[in-house]
């Protein structure tokens, strides 16, 4: 089956099997591995990438949905060969551990902060809410994609030169999000 779809700013026409998720279309056709694969089943989200600017589940999507669309995924944050604010601030803010959840993370605070320049930490835990990190609390990924948001906002601060990042930073393994919950509510013992 013959589908155009966009990725990345780049159109690109394939002759795709009608079962064909768009994990793999990315993956393995258009190889862009950034985009991971981890359940298969939408429940740890590291297959997340933006669809028309919307954050979907790429492991359970069929790259036949995407035809006349626009995918972005994580290699399509650069802006002009220099990292996105985003970007930057997930380095800054120590946001990432492992890095295999990163690229989701990173896609779903651009969501974010498409819609919600300003979000308070409830409102970036509850959009981060269906992407799991198995390595860090969430402290440091909801104060990057903060800092993302005052940078985005103020671009002056985010062409000024890096700081050393906040001398308070979260223990690792500090905790597993509960199902359900916004990201970052620990769970108690």
């Amino acid at each position: 089956m013959e589908v155009t779809v966009t990725v990345n700013g780049a159109a690109h026409q394939l002759d795709v099997e009608p079962r064909l998720l768009l994990v793999h279309l990315l993956r393995e056709r258009l190889r862009l591995t950034g985009t991971h694969v981890g359940c298969d089943t939408t429940s740890c989200g590291v297959c997340t990438v933006l669809l028309d600017g919307v954050p979907i589940k790429s492991c359970t999507y069929l790259a036949v949905q995407a035809d006349g669309r626009s995918v972005e995924t994580v290699e399509g944050l650069l802006e002009g060969g220099q990292p996105s604010p985003i970007q930057a601030a997930f380095k800054q803010e120590h946001g990432l551990q492992c890095g295999f959840c990163t690229p989701a993370m990173m896609l779903a605070a651009k969501a974010l902060l498409a819609d919600n320049p300003d979000p308070t930490e409830d409102e970036v835990r509850w959009a981060l809410s269906g992407n799991l990190c198995r390595c860090t609390g969430y402290v440091n990924i909801v104060r990057a994609v903060r800092a993302a948001a005052s940078a985005m906002r103020d671009p002056e601060e985010a062409s000024a030169p890096a700081t050393e990042p906040s001398a308070e930073r979260e223990p690792e393994g500090s905790g597993e999000p509960r199902r359900g919950a916004p990201v970052g509510q620990e769970v108690s013992a």
